[in-house]
């Protein structure tokens, strides 16, 4: 059954991320309310690495609202879209890499989840996928694609049938702000 702070994270949520789609910084508070309300989602079903990922992202959009915000010399913002080089992709996989099984044993050995491994997953790629878009990589809208992917079987899982909605609408919204991001980029190049 779905709760009202269910309800409530499910609107936040979207509008949070049609406002990162058109990079308004709008995005970020509603990150950081969402993020609270869905908290207390993910901790009563006990998949605690999405529960506590939603208190880094709370920290994490005070960063990347600071990071939106800011201003270069010339009056203008500070970030501009941007693409991943080589070596940041290495950077990318090699940090997926090492945080998935990390988050997993730790899920294993200190919580009650039944979900260890496919709760860390998600978990892992979402911290990389937040900070590369806090930097404006338009690469952040592949990785939340693959999130909200396993995210929609994860959730199906445990019953959160409106957070798996939710899920995959953003699933929609990451093809959705790829496309925007990326004529914004070619825009620039132009």
């Amino acid at each position: 059954m779905m709760s009202p702070i269910e309800i409530a994270g499910f609107v936040l949520s979207l509008a949070m991320v049609v406002c990162s789609i058109k990079e308004l910084h709008w995005s970020w508070p509603l990150a950081i309310i969402s993020s609270i309300l869905y908290f207390f989602v993910f901790k009563d079903s006990l998949l605690y690495g999405e529960a506590g990922l939603q208190i880094v992202f709370a920290a994490l959009a005070l960063w990347g609202w600071w990071q939106w915000l800011r201003k270069g010399d010339n009056a203008q913002p500070a970030l501009v879209i941007q693409r991943l080089s080589g070596r940041g992709w290495i950077g990318v996989l090699l940090t997926s890499a090492a945080l998935w099984p990390a988050l997993a044993l730790a899920l294993q050995h200190f919580t009650d989840s039944d979900v260890a491994w496919w709760d860390a997953l998600p978990t892992a790629l979402s911290l990389v996928g937040q900070a590369l878009l806090g930097r404006k990589y338009i690469e952040n809208w592949l990785i939340w694609l693959v999130v909200n992917t396993i995210s929609v079987a994860l959730f199906a899982y445990k019953g959160l049938w409106l957070t798996c909605v939710l899920y995959a609408l953003f699933a929609a919204m990451s093809v959705w702000g790829w496309r925007v991001w990326l004529k914004s980029l070619q825009h620039k190049d132009a």
